[in-house]
């Protein structure tokens, strides 16, 4: 999110994590005082399309928005969106995420973007994915020890052993995309890989529910090679045999 120097506390202190309560819109460094002003609405926006694609990813047991992660005394760091380590209880954070997403919009205070990116970069998070909001969107990956990456639309973002699926960089960003790829990590939770997946379950489920009425018994090895179909033509040739068939070799073949 977006940083101002115009705060109150800016700058000031040293604090301690204990000294912020939750819901402070500081962070801190070195125990001085950084504030982060409210995002405008293409920040806001992103946010939510961003966080509902990782949050849904079959991989995924932990997110949540503008997580405060103490990473010592004297430092605390609140990505935008915040993929694993974000336990269901109050109080700052032990530790960092393994992937921070950062939207960076009109307002933004590069250096200290460079700080935070810095902080949890060193304290262990693996990825920095930051969606820059201004000119051509795009969004810029941070890795530990790596020279700084900038993919653009028609690109994807990966994260393995964090993420199962890859991100369409669009998904950040764009409430279609984003819809769109949390569809498909819903149905992937749900044992589907994909919407044809659906489609042809339910033409399998239809063969044996023609099977049933005609009173042809379906063994188990049969049933699971019915099931197992993903061939559309097959399935569909299937239930045209099943509606006139006596015996399930006349069907199956």
């Amino acid at each position: 999110m977006a940083t101002r120097s115009r705060a109150p506390y800016e700058g000031s202190g040293p604090f301690r994590t204990e000294n912020l309560p939750p819901g402070s819109r500081y962070e801190l460094r070195n125990g001085h005082a950084i504030y982060c002003a409210p995002t405008g609405g293409d920040g806001s926006r992103g946010a939510i399309a961003g966080a509902e694609v990782l949050d849904t990813d079959p991989a995924v047991e932990e997110a949540g928005f503008d997580a405060g992660y103490a990473l010592g005394p004297g430092d605390l760091r609140a990505p935008d969106v915040a993929v694993g380590n974000v336990p269901d209880r109050p109080g700052w954070i032990a530790g960092v995420p393994p992937l921070a997403l950062e939207y960076a919009g009109s307002g933004q205070d590069e250096d200290k973007l460079r700080e935070k990116i810095a902080d949890l970069l060193e304290a262990g998070t693996r990825w920095v994915w930051v969606v820059r909001l201004l000119g051509p969107r795009r969004v810029e990956v941070h890795a530990p020890g790596e020279a700084v990456r900038t993919v653009g639309p028609g690109d994807q973002l990966h994260a393995p052993g964090v993420l199962k699926n890859p991100v369409p960089v669009e998904a950040l960003y764009d409430r279609k995309a984003a819809h769109e790829a949390t569809f498909r990590n819903l149905l992937q939770r749900q044992g589907y890989e994909s919407l044809e997946a659906v489609r042809d379950e339910g033409r399998a489920q239809a063969l044996l529910a023609v099977l049933a009425a005609r009173g042809i018994a379906v063994p188990e090895e049969a049933r699971a090679r019915i099931l197992a179909c993903r061939d559309v033509a097959q399935l569909d040739a299937w239930i045209q045999r099943a509606a006139i068939a006596h015996a399930l070799a006349e069907v199956l073949g």
